[in-house]
């Protein structure tokens, strides 16, 4: 088995791979009530810096790690004090594989930023787009999308990480989460190959290689939740990953009455002949959680599901019970965390979004649908997908965020809001909040992959980061700000204004 790099500090010497018996036994750890905290400084490069802004209370957690078949014969067993993060039991940590890079497959530059936009990139046609596709040598050539963008801040500076899916050019089936940094959230470093340092940007995660494994034919992140120990230092917070994972498991799916090809995942790549958009494949897809202490080396956890996945589809007469896909979760309170995912409901003909709930966010209870088909003619007539659900604390309820399906595929965002964050969502207007813009721009078929950042700023704004699809042959992620506090009503962004 792969293993991490050194530069994966603590977190890596206690997920080592190690020998397993063939049978399933769970092995569990308890850790030191965990805080979720926002770390002042999240490059480990930098002098570490004590000033935290906490955001959520305390809860008891459990980690599983994988007890599949491992002929690693590292059999360490050595324990670590539990009040630091790093002591959770040995899992299978795999670092970002070089081969591509030392192929020559991948640019080897991977800690450079790209050279500045073009003038076409500041013409009316790319208002919005803060971030395009890859050079041609790299791996996020031919599509990016699904941004989990976070905000983090000290006494003296912000930091900005986006972590997003990525594909190469000629791998149709090839895709990989990476990271990319930033100082405003707007122009962004990114990496060409492999992240292979805990300062370095570029692809960190690669698809699962055990064949009994959910996620060996694609992934894409879906949220990232940062946790840390109350007893030890800043320093030692704790990403979790949670992400979508496919199989090569083809769903057999069939309904003339729909106007577009169903599939999973969408596709929207750059390829030889231009864009290439749907290919109606639809595949099986399970919610997934992976660990680090960097956010770059990652340790993936496994779940329940005989495959590693964290809850399973349906029974064939539920809603989900084609796929789960886009396991975006929530801190609520103490030992009460939301997941909120969809699927695409067989019996209604339409995409639905769903809740789950768990103390330990890794064992889930699913609570059912939550919202479904929009009016007809409407901009979600076919189902709402991909959700972003956050707390505003303006007013203490719950803000979703989503992509809207209309009667021809057409995607637009939509908004709705809960008092809890549970069963009583509404449409905060029949409108979309973000759709595609004029033909001829650079987003002007599909937007999409909602990802929802508050500013505690002065103005109290919002930013909405989001995947945009050309019918040119443009795909990129993009960014709308809202007007002041109102969150019914985005501007894609033209620039910063003195």
């Amino acid at each position: 088995m792969e293993t991490a790099s050194s530069s994966s500090m603590a977190l890596s010497s206690s997920l080592q791979p190690r020998n397993v018996f063939s049978k399933k036994v769970p092995v569990f750890q308890r850790l030191t009530t965990p805080t979720t905290l926002i770390p002042s400084w999240a490059s480990s490069s930098a002098k570490p810096n004590n000033t935290l802004i906490l955001v959520s209370s305390k809860f008891p957690s459990f980690l599983r790690c994988s007890t599949k078949p491992d002929t690693s014969a590292n059999s360490d067993t050595e324990k670590k004090p539990n009040d630091d993060p790093s002591s959770v039991p040995k899992c299978h940590q795999k670092a970002p594989d070089d081969s591509g890079a030392e192929s020559g497959a991948f640019s080897p530059s991977s800690s450079s930023s790209l050279p500045p936009p073009s003038k076409s990139q500041h013409s009316s046609c790319s208002r919005g787009l803060v971030f395009d596709l890859g050079p041609s040598n790299s791996w996020d050539s031919a599509e990016v999308g699904s941004p989990v963008v976070k905000r983090f801040l000290s006494d003296e500076e912000e930091r900005w990480y986006m972590w997003y899916h990525g594909k190469p050019k000629g791998q149709p089936s090839s895709d990989l989460i990476g990271l990319a940094i930033s100082s405003n959230g707007v122009h962004w470093e990114r990496g060409g190959g492999p992240a292979r340092s805990s300062s370095d940007v570029g692809f960190v995660m690669n698809c699962g290689k055990d064949w009994w494994a959910f996620d060996t034919n694609g992934i894409r992140p879906s949220e990232m939740v940062i946790m840390s120990s109350s007893r030890v230092r800043a320093s030692s917070a704790v990403y979790w990953l949670y992400y979508t994972g496919y199989s090569s498991e083809r769903v057999e799916f069939s309904d003339q009455s729909l106007e577009f090809n169903l599939e999973n995942p969408d596709r929207c790549s750059i390829n030889d002949d231009g864009l290439n958009c749907g290919n109606g494949k639809v595949f099986k897809s399970l919610p997934g959680l992976a660990i680090s202490q960097d956010g770059r080396h990652w340790a993936r956890i496994e779940g329940e599901h005989h495959t590693g996945a964290l809850i399973d589809i349906g029974s064939e007469k539920e809603w989900d019970s084609l796929f789960i896909s886009s396991p975006q979760v929530v801190f609520h309170g103490n030992g009460d965390l939301r997941m909120y995912y969809h699927s695409f409901d067989v019996e209604k003909g339409h995409f639905a979004i769903g809740i789950a709930r768990s103390r330990d966010g890794i064992r889930w209870v699913k609570l059912g649908k939550i919202m479904g088909a929009g009016k007809g003619g409407s901009f979600d007539e076919f189902g709402a997908m991909n959700a972003c659900v956050t707390r505003n604390r303006s007013d203490g309820n719950y803000v979703m965020v989503y992509e809207g399906v209309a009667g021809d595929g057409k995607r637009s965002i939509g908004i709705a809001v809960s008092p809890d964050g549970l069963k009583e969502w509404v449409r905060l207007q029949d409108e979309a909040i973000l759709e595609p813009s004029d033909k001829g721009c650079w987003d002007d078929k599909d937007v999409g992959s909602p990802c929802l950042v508050h500013m505690d700023s002065e103005a109290n704004e919002w930013r909405l980061y989001y995947r945009g699809v050309g019918s040119g042959g443009r795909v990129g992620i993009g960014m709308a700000v809202s007007e002041g506090r109102h969150i019914a009503s985005f501007q894609r962004w033209t620039g910063f204004h003195v």
